[in-house]
């Protein structure tokens, strides 16, 4: 088997075998192809596309470049979310404890934020002590235990994702949907869930920005797993807002804690409820009005945030935080950012957003950069909300960086107009 002759196939457009797949992903991670010649089989992949057949065959042959984990010795139903990315998305922090709650075991390794777009792992370590690596035998120990546990990537997960992923990144083909579908779904095939609901965003703080491309998205995504042997939802959400009104890692953390205590925002509540319906759902625990009403139940009688506090106290953080979250340490400063003029909010450039929280010091532009736990943006007013000028739109959480470039980037993602719009969250559910 010859990669040139693999790579005219794919410029011909015709459909690639499981075994060249794996041949290709197999060579590559070992070296033994080099890089001029996958780039060029990207580039095909980018034009051409990939059949769902194609696409599964890429994700089962990066999932098994490296380590998957066996989560069989966990007793139920494991389930697992995923989310391709937004801004304020605090939603695994308030569905895991919830999903617990409920009777579900909630297996999760997550990432960390880059760009415009936060992380989980950000969030919880914003809680003194939390600690994000766990064995993989304490990983399992803790989700029979309290049924829920949520860490870093451990061991070696997906490597030539990894790679394909860096080399996509130079080369211009990271916006392929055949290939981001693949590099999403070996990572959840290798998580070990027997259920995955996929949060796919779509608007100005996603990288979908159409719902056509969502779409695309979502459902290939679900194939994928599907053809895989997993049992795969997803539900494609809008980001042309943030999710709920806090934007920073110690402030997103505060608006779950307040989500579990029955104070949650609408829209974070909203998108947290229908994922965690899927889930019961899936799980065979409940469906439906019944699925929302038990959840419902769990937050009411704080069965939810007490598996929140039994969650960071098994992973060593210091329970105080949760348990009053004045405890968290806070920024020096809070600066109020107001309305232009008199109007509605009729438009929000979430990305420009989530660049103002990032240039504070709440998110990273490298991998490298250190994180503001305390710094971010506070919203009092949303799309559809009326200001009058001078009205505060929100509260920049600030220390000693970013504040006037915080400012300006606010006011062009802020748009105050004549017309009321209404937001719609949830876009489709696909199956």
């Amino acid at each position: 088997m010859r990669m040139l002759d693999l790579i005219i196939k794919k410029r011909d457009n015709l459909e690639l075998s499981k075994e060249e797949i794996n041949f290709i992903i197999k060579a590559y991670t070992e070296k033994k192809i080099p890089d001029y010649q996958m780039s060029s089989l990207l580039m095909a992949i980018y034009f051409n596309g990939m059949t769902d057949r194609e696409s599964t065959y890429l994700a089962l042959a990066m999932k098994e470049s490296g380590d998957s984990f066996d989560l069989s010795a966990i007793k139920g139903i494991k389930v697992d979310k995923h989310s391709t990315g937004g801004v304020g998305d605090k939603v695994t922090l308030v569905l895991g404890p919830l999903m617990a709650a409920c009777g579900a075991k909630f297996a999760k390794m997550s990432g960390r934020g880059l760009g415009h777009t936060g992380g989980t792992l950000d969030k919880l370590e914003s809680i003194k002590g939390y600690n994000l690596e766990l064995s993989e035998e304490e990983f399992v120990n803790q989700v029979n235990e309290i049924g829920i546990a949520v860490i870093g990537q451990s061991g070696d997960i997906a490597p030539a994702d990894k790679l394909l992923y860096a080399l996509r990144d130079v080369t211009g083909t990271v916006p392929s949907i055949p290939l981001i579908a693949s590099s999403i779904m070996s990572k959840k095939l290798a998580s070990g869930a027997d259920v995955v609901v996929l949060d796919v965003k779509v608007g100005s703080g996603a990288f979908m920005e159409s719902i056509e491309e969502a779409r695309k998205l979502a459902s290939l995504m679900v194939n994928i797993g599907t053809l895989a042997g997993m049992k795969v939802y997803a539900v494609i959400t809008s980001m042309d807002e943030p999710l709920g009104y806090k934007i920073g890692n110690t402030l997103e953390v505060i608006e779950t804690i307040d989500a579990l205590n029955g104070k949650g925002p609408k829209d974070l509540m909203e998108v947290t409820f229908k994922i965690g319906e899927l889930l019961l759902e899936a799980s065979g625990i409940a469906k439906g009005d019944d699925a929302i009403k038990l959840m419902k139940e769990k937050i009411e009688n704080k069965e939810a945030l007490n598996k929140l506090i039994k969650l960071v106290k098994a992973q060593g953080g210091d329970v105080s935080y949760i348990k009053d979250y004045d405890n968290f340490p806070k920024a020096k400063n809070i600066i109020p950012f107001k309305a232009l003029k008199d109007g509605y909010i009729e438009a929000m450039d979430t990305e420009k957003i989530g660049i103002a929280a990032m240039v504070l010091g709440a998110g990273r532009e490298r991998k490298d950069d250190i994180i503001d736990f305390t710094v971010g943006l506070d919203f009092k007013k949303k799309i559809g909300d009326y200001v009058k000028k001078d009205d505060v739109v929100c509260y920049l959480h600030a220390n000693l960086i970013g504040v006037d470039e915080s400012l300006k980037l606010l006011e062009e993602a802020i748009k105050i107009g004549n017309k009321k719009r209404k937001h719609i969250l949830i876009k489709e559910i696909i199956k």
